[in-house]
């Protein structure tokens, strides 16, 4: 099963802060940081490349900090991946040739469907799911409101 790493794990959440906490004010990456409990250096190459790729806009200053580039519903999780991937591909041009010649190709096919997949879910799709989960938090279990 293909699996993401924990950096594209990273920019997904990143930019899901980013869309839920950026209400007409930046998101500070120290304060992005402290809400996912990193370090902000480890946090600042992640969002600088989803910057440069257009999925997020640095702003300046002292009350600066990161907002979406476009609407939540344009932006896919297979975007944010690919961003985040794209510097590890990268380091991998040095693999063994069974590595490069079988594992890759057989492989292939699944990850083109896994992408599919991932293209399919938006920021928007995820900040929805995020309000559905912090709604129903503060809810006792099993309270059923149909009537």
């Amino acid at each position: 099963m293909p699996r993401l790493s924990d950096k594209s794990l990273l920019a997904i959440a990143a930019v899901v802060d980013v869309a839920l906490h950026a209400r007409g004010t930046p998101v500070a990456a120290k304060a992005l940081a402290a809400r996912h409990e990193l370090p902000p250096r480890h946090l600042e190459p992640v969002l600088q490349a989803l910057v440069h790729a257009g999925v997020l806009k640095g702003v300046r200053g002292p009350r600066g900090g990161y907002e979406l580039a476009r609407e939540r519903r344009r932006i896919t999780v297979a975007e944010v991946v690919r961003v985040v991937e794209a510097e590890a591909d990268e380091a991998l041009d040095n693999l063994p040739e069974i590595v490069r010649d079988v594992v890759q190709p057989a492989v292939a096919e699944a990850e083109r469907a896994f992408e599919a997949a991932l293209d399919g879910v938006t920021v928007e799709d995820l900040c929805r799911a995020a309000a559905q989960g912090s709604a129903r938090r503060g809810m006792p279990e099993g309270i059923d409101f149909t009537i």
